[in-house]
């Protein structure tokens, strides 16, 4: 079914408005969207009046299984072609497709006007009654929503107050984190520092490492004033009043024109020297007397209070490890001092050369059991020895002078090397120290080419012949003097052309942790073997230098060096002054 009506005036567009409520009333259209449907169209139809010209009412109506459509249209008569608005269209639901027949445009019939009137009041009450039904719902609906309005009010007031509580224990988490978080820097740092500290026995490596470990993070500048001539010296100058109150009242002073506010800290003025910065400064102290002021300004404006009391205790174990820096270096000294008095000076003999090298652990205490000997027994022969008692320290060093002292003394009848090792063995196992010693002993005669030697538990002697053969003399040898056993260390002989080389050596020349003694033995050897048989016979001295450089010069070690050279010179005749190099 479809309709179209021409409007060009008022009267067309009333009875287009009539015919389309008759139409979709006789389709089935409800009262209420025929009444909305009509509202519109005439909203529309009063649009078009207003700007004049011919204006088309179309109407259709379609039916299909799932439901009808009444829809209805306005466009221009004769559309122009500047004109982009689209046609204006409105459509409802409808049940039936009506007969158009007999509706017909009745404007001048006044019956028809009449019932058409009657006909739109109906819809309207009919609306209104819709209306009033639909108020009075959305009356009892705004009272619900309403009362749901209070809930909801009252439930975000909870959640807000949730919310609020819920801030306030992430903000104090997160708070607690960040502190954990600094305290465990703290702590960090703390023990960082502490194993820099102490891993050094130089205490002006420790004065240096101070200002590095702390500037910026912690500290702006750092000062070190240590009570001793040398540090004043180079550190000359004027010190604040509140590092002279430090060291007098051994505890921590802030020297400020604001109070610090840090636990166990003394607030002080500011100092005369600087007044604008704060100055910490903490005694290091140590169990007999302060031993210095460490002097610090903060990083920033002021210091944190967990900061201030991490740096007291860092300065407590600086401290520490300045005092025992010091008394490992007067230690050394001492210890310095007694071996240079335990070296013994070489005979000169004729024939023989004799280069001696004695060189102190890298590490630790530079004080040993490693030592040589030589000395001439009453028939002439020469004895040389070279030993090494287990451990290291004083204790060591004066069982190593009790053991020199006694095979000069066994040695006084002309026993053999094999009987003064036997004879050593004895003194050290009576002594019962819990020391331990090897050593090796070679005997040699200005009459008898032959070397006559022994040992026992020492690394064995390395025997290089005048045409560059290196033999390493490792017949069986004794057990370690002085353990529990019961032993007669015998003697071995070799032969001893002129212009042979005998070195005798400790295990510190060839041990290494990561390769262990055999390689390091062969490599001696081989360096042994490689010197020009001229070098050795015009300076046994130079050559014991060259000897030592390429087995020690790529790595520290860990226990003393000691090396003994004995060289038979070419000419058996002939007679060198030896010198001594520790």
């Amino acid at each position: 079914m479809t309709r179209t009506w021409c409007v060009r005036t008022i009267t067309d567009a009333a009875q287009a408005r009539i015919a389309t409520a008759r139409l979709a009333a006789a389709c089935g259209v409800t009262p209420v969207e025929r009444t909305r449907l009509v509202a519109a169209l005439t909203a529309q139809l009063r649009q078009c009046l207003t700007k004049g010209g011919d204006w088309r009412v179309g109407v259709a109506a379609t039916l299909s299984p799932g439901g009808g459509e009444f829809r209805v249209e306005v466009t221009p008569a004769k559309p122009r072609p500047d004109d982009r608005q689209p046609p204006w269209r409105a459509s409802v639901p409808c049940v039936e497709d009506a007969d158009v027949s007999g509706v017909e445009h009745t404007a001048d019939d006044p019956a028809a006007l009449a019932e058409a009137l009657f006909g739109a009041d109906e819809d309207a009450a009919l609306l209104l009654e819709r209306l009033d039904e639909q108020e009075a719902l959305v009356a009892f609906h705004r009272e619900e929503l309403h009362q749901t309005n209070q809930g909801v009010l009252a439930l975000h007031a909870e959640l807000d107050a949730a919310g609020r509580a819920q801030r306030e224990l992430f903000a104090a988490e997160q708070k607690a984190r960040k502190e954990a978080e600094n305290a465990r820097g703290r702590l960090t740092f703390l023990a960082d520092a502490s194993a820099a500290l102490t891993a050094s026995l130089n205490h002006e490596a420790i004065v240096r490492l101070l200002p590095a470990l702390l500037v910026p993070r912690y500290a702006r500048t750092v000062d070190v004033w240590l009570f001793d001539g040398v540090d004043d010296e180079r550190r000359s100058g004027p010190h604040p009043a509140a590092a002279v109150l430090a060291a007098r009242r051994g505890r921590p002073q802030y020297a400020a024109d604001h109070p610090g506010g840090l636990p166990g800290v003394d607030d002080q003025p500011p100092s005369a020297l600087d007044p604008d910065r704060p100055l910490l400064c903490i005694p290091l102290l140590t169990r007999r007397a302060p031993q210095g002021v460490l002097t610090l300004s903060p990083p920033d404006e002021r210091w944190d209070p967990d900061d201030a009391v991490m740096l007291i205790e860092l300065t407590r174990r600086a401290s520490i490890a300045l005092d025992n820096a010091r008394r490992f270096e007067h230690n050394r000294d001492i210890a310095e001092t007694l071996q240079r008095a335990l070296l013994t000076e070489l005979p000169t003999t004729p024939g023989l050369n004799l280069a001696a090298r004695y060189l102190p652990a890298t590490r630790g205490l530079n004080i040993g059991g490693d030592w040589y000997d030589a000395f001439r027994q009453p028939d002439g022969s020469l004895i040389t020895v070279i030993g090494d008692v287990t451990g290291h320290g004083l204790h060591a060093a004066v069982m190593m002078s009790q053991l020199r002292t006694a095979l000069r003394a066994y040695a006084v009848d002309g026993s053999s090397p094999g009987q003064l090792l036997t004879r050593l063995h004895q003194f050290l196992h009576r002594l019962r120290l819990d020391l331990y010693a090897t050593a090796v002993i070679a005997r040699f005669h200005p009459d008898d080419p032959t070397l006559t030697w022994a040992a026992a538990g020492h690394p064995p002697p390395v025997l290089r012949t005048p045409d560059g053969q290196v033999r390493i003399l490792d017949a069986k040898p004794g057990a370690m003097l002085g353990i529990p056993l019961r032993q007669e260390i015998g003697d071995h002989t070799v032969p001893l052309p002129p212009g042979s080389t005998l070195a005798l050596y400790t295990d510190g020349l060839v041990e290494r942790r990561s390769r262990g003694i055999d390689p390091g033995i062969q490599r001696l050897a081989e360096v042994l073997g490689g010197f020009h048989p001229a070098e050795l016979d015009e300076n046994l001295e130079a050559s014991a230098d060259r000897l030592l450089h390429p087995l020690l010069h790529d790595s520290e070690h860990d226990d003393d060096v000691c090396l003994l050279l004995c060289h038979v010179h070419g000419d058996a005749t002939a007679a060198q002054d030896v010198t001594v190099t520790g």
